[in-house]
């Protein structure tokens, strides 16, 4: 009996000090959404069952090769035990119902994230390889920068363009899968003022660890600030307005504007340039062939760059923004 006081005594004692070591390391970035409470303290009581249960084993595993080692001299073999039917079902029972009251907190935290607010903002989000497009509804404006008012929820609306990709913010913990030809829901209420970044959590693509995009949690005052410096960005000049649309969605990623080869065609001396297509034909890089680039890019693939890396803009901008960029182009001589 007295090993067994020993033993748990020093349990305790190993499962505080490891406790409180995985605590210091800051394991978790800061929390940043109402959300990221029910995560945390799922996070906190699996932390406390970690250092439990490895102390459980080490501490006991050592304190048997200390106490119990064979001592010189000794030559017999040591006790024998058939089983300990009691000690079999405990070690049964104890898992079981630890397994059910984790899965009964799970669902629980599941049904707090998942919580509507009638007030809640709409934003509908567009991934693509590799790029991150915020619509606001409401205020009929589009951004590669995510912008969330604070303590107000926000109910995302998300599809993908092509391959399955994953909305993360890790301050505000919960993530969720965005596929192609469907819409999934995400809901966060962002809770503490501060630059953040959204993050692709599935692997996407060649260019998957760049596919970010920055989120800002600002104030009321500041949002409705920037919502109104977005409408009344939007220029009349098609070719400026193309110039921001291009910026918008970081087509310069892709394509320089000073005749440098990336992983697509410049756009420098494009229009009405001969253009030779990987089938071996050519064709003149019209406002036609510059539409149709836009909104159905394998259709016909330039010669030495490879086919199905852009990804079709035909429902993420409407005729006047693709006439808008195609007059860019052509204003770049």
């Amino acid at each position: 009996m007295k090993h067994f006081v020993v033993v748990a005594i020093l349990v305790i004692a190993s499962t505080f000090a490891v406790h409180t070591g995985l605590d210091r390391l800051g394991l978790l970035p800061v929390q940043a959404s109402s959300q990221a409470v029910a995560v945390d303290h799922l996070f906190a009581l699996q932390i406390w069952l970690i250092s439990s249960l490895f102390s459980l084993i080490v501490v006991t595993l050592l304190y048997s090769l200390v106490v119990f080692h064979r001592k010189k001299g000794e030559v017999g073999d040591g006790a024998y035990f058939v089983g300990n039917s009691k000690l079999e079902v405990l070690w049964t029972l104890v898992p079981l119902f630890a397994v059910l009251y984790l899965a009964y907190l799970g669902a629980q935290s599941l049904g707090e994230t998942r919580q509507i607010d009638p007030s809640a903002m709409q934003i509908k989000v567009i991934a693509g390889q590799w790029y991150w497009q915020f619509q606001y509804p409401d205020y009929n404006i589009a951004s590669t920068e995510l912008y969330l008012p604070v303590d107000r929820q926000v109910d995302f609306q998300m599809t993908s363009k092509d391959v399955i990709h994953s909305f993360w913010v890790p301050e505000f913990r919960i993530k969720q899968d965005i596929l192609p030809g469907q819409t999934t829901e995400l809901r966060i209420t962002p809770t503490l003022i501060g630059n953040y970044k959204v993050l692709c959590a599935e692997l996407c693509g060649a260019s998957h660890a760049y596919m970010e995009g920055a989120v800002y949690v600002v104030s009321q005052q500041d949002f409705d600030a920037w919502v109104a410096k977005q409408q009344s960005s939007v220029s009349v000049d098609p070719v400026l307005r193309g110039e921001q649309l291009v910026k918008q969605y970081g087509c310069g990623a892709c394509h320089s504007i000073d005749g440098i080869q990336k992983t697509g065609p410049t756009w420098k001396g494009l229009y009405e340039s001969e253009v030779l297509l990987a089938d071996g034909s050519k064709v003149t890089a019209d406002q036609i062939y510059l539409t149709e680039s836009i909104v159905n890019p394998n259709a016909k693939i330039a010669a030495g760059f490879p086919a199905n890396v852009m990804p079709s803009f035909a429902d993420v901008l409407d005729q006047t923004a693709v006439n808008s960029i195609v007059a860019y182009i052509e204003s770049l001589k």
